[in-house]
């Protein structure tokens, strides 16, 4: 696997003394990477705990926050009343 590409876990801060060093933007996966003719422990600090970084489609789900439903946001008020576009509720 000679054009294997490592991702790494860069902090927007970072970006700069990454790409110094050689790494590169993947702008696909929007990570940043090793190519496979760098030497990969300039790069430790970047890798993950448990080998290279994963592809963002590999990361697991973060649970949604309490009271979002489908992308929107659920009322903790009792009264309320969501408009869904027909007739005002206030009528």
């Amino acid at each position: 696997m000679a054009d294997a590409k490592t991702y790494l876990n860069v902090p927007y801060a970072e970006k700069d003394a990454a790409k110094a060093l050689g790494a590169r933007w993947d702008a696909a996966v929007k990570k940043w990477y090793v190519p496979a003719n760098k030497d990969m422990a300039l790069f430790a600090k970047w890798q993950a705990e448990s080998g290279p970084a994963q592809l963002p489609n590999d990361e697991p789900k973060k649970p949604k926050a309490d009271g979002v439903v489908g992308g929107t946001t659920r009322s903790s008020d009792k009264n309320f009343i969501a408009y869904d576009g027909d007739e005002p509720p206030w009528d």
